[in-house]
C-alpha cells in the first residue's frame, strides 16, 4: 500500500483522485497563518495586543503603590508583572478573540470553512492560534526582562508557570468564543467582553494579589474564573503557594475550562446574527 509523504496511510478517495489528504496539524498550520496574516493587517487589534498590556503594567504598579504588601510576600514590581501577564491573557487572549470570532461570523468566514475539510474544533483552535501564541511570547518576553533589568526572582517553580500560563490561554480562548456568541457585531465586542474583563482585574489578582485582600473576600474571588490560572502563574514565578492552594487553583482553573469549553459547543454561533 503505498504512503504519502507524512507516513500516513492515503486513503481509497486519495489514491482514486490523486488529491493528497491533509491532517489536522496542515489544517491547523494554514489556520493559523491566515488568522496570523489577519491579525498583523488589523493595526487595532495588533497594537491592543502588542502595546496595551504592557502599558497597563504602569497603572497596576501605580495602584500597588497604595497598598500595603508587606503580608504578601511580593514587591511591588513583582506583581505588577505578574499582573502583566494576566493583562496580557485578558487582552491579547479574550479581548481580541472574542472580535476575531465574531468578525469571521459575521463576515461569513466560519460558514465556508465548515464545508472544507477543517472540523469545527479545529476551525475554533486555528482561529485562536496566532493570539495564544503571541500572548505565550509576550509573556515569556516579560518574564525573561523582569529577571534580567528588574530585580525579579527567577521563576521557583517553571512546571507549575507554564501550566497556570497554557491553562490560561485555553480558558480564555474559550471564553472569547462563548462571548462571541452573544455579540452582534465587532464594535460591541468591547462591551461584550467588559463584565469579565472588569471582575478579573478587580478580582483575580491582576492589580490587586488577592493575599492583600480581606480573608472573606478573597475566599470568593477564588471562585472567579481566571483566578485559578493567575494563581498558578503567579506562585510558579513568585512562589509563596504551599501544596493544597496549587491542587484547588488548579481544579478550579480546569473546572472553568470543561465549563467553558461545554459552553462554546453548546451555544457557539457559526452563522451571522441578523
Amino acid at each position: 500500500m503505498s504512503t504519502v509523504s507524512t507516513g500516513e496511510t492515503e486513503s481509497p478517495r486519495s489514491r482514486e483522485t490523486g488529491v493528497r489528504t491533509t491532517t489536522t496539524g496542515d489544517r491547523l498550520k494554514a489556520l493559523g497563518r491566515a488568522e496570523f496574516s489577519l491579525l498583523v493587517r488589523n493595526r487595532t487589534a495588533l497594537f491592543t495586543a502588542l502595546f496595551v498590556p504592557l502599558g497597563m503594567i504602569v497603572a497596576i504598579r501605580e495602584s500597588l503603590g497604595r497598598i500595603d504588601l508587606g503580608d504578601t510576600g511580593f514587591s511591588v514590581i513583582e506583581a505588577s508583572m505578574t499582573g502583566g501577564i494576566g493583562m496580557v491573557l485578558v487582552m491579547a487572549v479574550y479581548g481580541s478573540l472574542t472580535s476575531a470570532y465574531t468578525a469571521r461570523r459575521e463576515e461569513l468566514v466560519l460558514k465556508r470553512l465548515r464545508t472544507m475539510e477543517a472540523s469545527d474544533r479545529e476551525i475554533l483552535v486555528g482561529t485562536a492560534l496566532p493570539a495564544a501564541g503571541l500572548a505565550f511570547v509576550q509573556s515569556a518576553v516579560m518574564i525573561a526582562a523582569a529577571v534580567a533589568f528588574l530585580d525579579v526572582r527567577a521563576p521557583r517553580q517553571p512546571v507549575v508557570l507554564v501550566g497556570g500560563l497554557l491553562i490560561g490561554l485555553v480558558l480564555l480562548s474559550a471564553l472569547a468564543a462563548v462571548t462571541s456568541a452573544f455579540t452582534r457585531t465587532v464594535e460591541s465586542a468591547q462591551i461584550t467582553s467588559m463584565p469579565l474583563f472588569m471582575i478579573s482585574v478587580v478580582g483575580s489578582g491582576l492589580f490587586v494579589p488577592l493575599e492583600a485582600l480581606p480573608d472573606r473576600v478573597a475566599s470568593l474571588c477564588e471562585l472567579l474564573p481566571v483566578t485559578g490560572a493567575m494563581t498558578l502563574i503567579r506562585a510558579g514565578w513568585l512562589g509563596g503557594a504551599e501544596g493544597n492552594d496549587l491542587l484547588g487553583a488548579a481544579l478550579s482553573a480546569l473546572v472553568w475550562t470543561i465549563l467553558s469549553v461545554f459552553a462554546v459547543q453548546r451555544w457557539f454561533r457559526w452563522e451571522p446574527r441578523r
